[in-house]
């Protein structure tokens, strides 16, 4: 059976790509230098949020920034996200994920990513995702409306020209699969974190086995 007007909906960090330890060393380091108390319980919180939302948690209010200097920090953060990336090249890739992202593309699934993130070019090359993998990708400079505002699926769905309905999304935070359910698509759980009921559950990508996927959408 032919896949093609069914499509598979990735987030991409901490699904296809895991950059956490980017985001928490870059965090860590605007923490430092503001002086303010920053360890990973803290950053725990800051899956699936918006960066706005995660610098309001890193700071605590232990210190109160005018909007400008909140600019400010966010876009410091950002840089330094992004030299740690580089610096950490295809490692991000998480294991298993070319193969299985083959196997899917020769059923004949439609395959798009769907992030909230401006990196998100950026990561995929870096990963060595940005040739031939994906038909499209929707990422947080296409959208104004972060997770779990359901945008940037219903973005990723137009782009491939595939129904919501016959979409199923890969996410691995709470805000993610919020944002799917709310735009109709079925919803792929992996990963440890606590994700309410999806219609799927698996620990990775490497450990899921494709009849999986097939079996949802019969």
């Amino acid at each position: 059976m032919n896949y093609s007007e069914k499509a598979i909906v990735f987030d991409l960090d901490g699904v296809l790509v895991d950059s956490a330890i980017c985001h928490f060393k870059a965090w860590k380091m605007l923490a430092d230098r503001l002086g303010v108390s920053f360890d990973e319980r803290k950053n725990d919180q800051l899956r699936g949020v918006s960066r706005k939302e995660s610098l309001l948690i890193m700071l605590d209010g232990q210190v109160n920034p005018s909007e400008e200097e909140m600019e400010k920090f966010m876009e410091d953060k950002n840089e330094f996200y992004k030299k740690l990336v580089n610096e950490s090249g295809d490692a991000l890739l998480l294991p298993g994920v070319k193969p299985f992202l083959k196997e899917l593309k020769a059923k004949g699934f439609k395959l798009a990513v769907a992030s909230s993130s401006k990196n998100t070019p950026a990561l995929m090359k870096q990963a060595g995702l940005d040739d031939g993998f994906f038909d499209a990708v929707a990422h947080g400079g296409h959208i104004t409306n972060t997770k779990p505002d359901p945008e940037v699926f219903l973005l990723a769905a137009e782009q491939v020209g595939i129904a919501p309905a016959d979409c199923l999304v890969v996410e691995d935070a709470l805000a993610g699969v919020d944002g799917a359910k709310a735009a109709k698509m079925g919803v792929w759980g992996v990963g440890p974190a606590e994700l309410g009921a999806c219609d799927i559950r698996t620990d990775s990508i490497e450990k899921t086995d494709l009849q999986t996927v097939i079996d949802f959408f019969k």
